[in-house]
């Protein structure tokens, strides 16, 4: 079977829409094929998903999957490669590319940071970047005097709020930006408070790299070699302010929050 050559495409940091890099395979004979689809096809490139369904009743028996790739080049590269192929069953399985699929609720929404990292290790390498904080500040405010008397009678019983600044640098590509961070979260008594600030914490820290990494493009070529450009609709002031700034004053950085852009839920370990 004949492939089409690969076209030149840009791979955003964000939930990949289905057009093009979802494909749709047919005559699963188990709902256990999972974890064999994963490793069959992650061999093709980085995968944001795979879902396995069981057949509608007019169907007939039997399962099918959507295998969600972050490249429309990957996801034509292994449907060509496994079409009519039994892979990992006795029976053949058809794989096809959608064209066409409903939105659903994460597309378009910022990747978490542990899959930015995936997607950034994979074209450009594990050295080829790096990541630092410059700023983590406990913003909490308080806006009456009820609210100042409430923390004096029970400190705990709050809501704590963290702002991360993080830079992202890859030097090859001489790009240097940075991401905003703000996590939220109510702590009350019956809470461990270290614990839960510590998570609020991280949890500001992977959504500024988050925030960071939304801001550039991977541009994968013809030929398959990659470049990245810098991709921020609008003049960022973060980006342009120093790092003095940045750190002592919290009401710039304040300024910038009604712009983040949402992303998908991060997982705390």
């Amino acid at each position: 079977m004949l492939c089409s050559s690969p076209m030149a495409e840009i791979v955003e940091f964000r939930v990949p829409d289905g057009n093009g890099r979802t494909l749709l395979v047919l005559g699963l004979e188990t709902d256990a094929s999972e974890h064999a689809l994963y490793l069959t096809f992650s061999a093709f490139g980085p995968l944001y998903s795979v879902r396995v369904h069981q057949n509608a009743p007019v169907a007939g028996p039997g399962y099918y999957a959507l295998v969600k790739f972050y490249s429309a080049r990957d996801a034509s590269k292994a449907q060509c490669a496994c079409n009519q192929r039994p892979l990992f069953q006795k029976s053949p399985l058809k794989v096809c590319i959608c064209t066409r699929q409903r939105p659903f609720s994460q597309q378009g929404l910022g990747l978490s940071s542990y899959r930015c990292r995936e997607l950034a290790n994979h074209f450009l390498g594990f050295n080829s970047w790096s990541s630092r904080i410059i700023t983590l500040q406990n913003i909490s405010g308080f806006e009456d005097e009820n609210d100042v008397e409430e923390v004096r009678t029970s400190p705990r019983s709050r809501n704590d709020k963290y702002l991360c600044v993080q830079e992202l640098t890859i030097p090859q590509y001489g790009i240097r930006t940075r991401g905003v961070g703000l996590a939220e979260l109510h702590v009350d008594p019956s809470q461990e408070f270290l614990m839960a600030t510590n998570n609020i914490q991280k949890l500001a820290v992977h959504r500024a790299l988050s925030d960071a990494f939304q801001k550039i493009l991977i541009i994968v070529l013809e030929n398959g070699k990659v470049a990245v450009e810098y991709s921020c609709p609008q003049e960022d002031h973060i980006d342009l302010l120093t790092e003095e700034e940045l750190k002592g004053l919290v009401q710039v950085t304040e300024l910038s929050l009604s712009q983040l852009s949402p992303v998908e839920e991060e997982e705390i370990s």
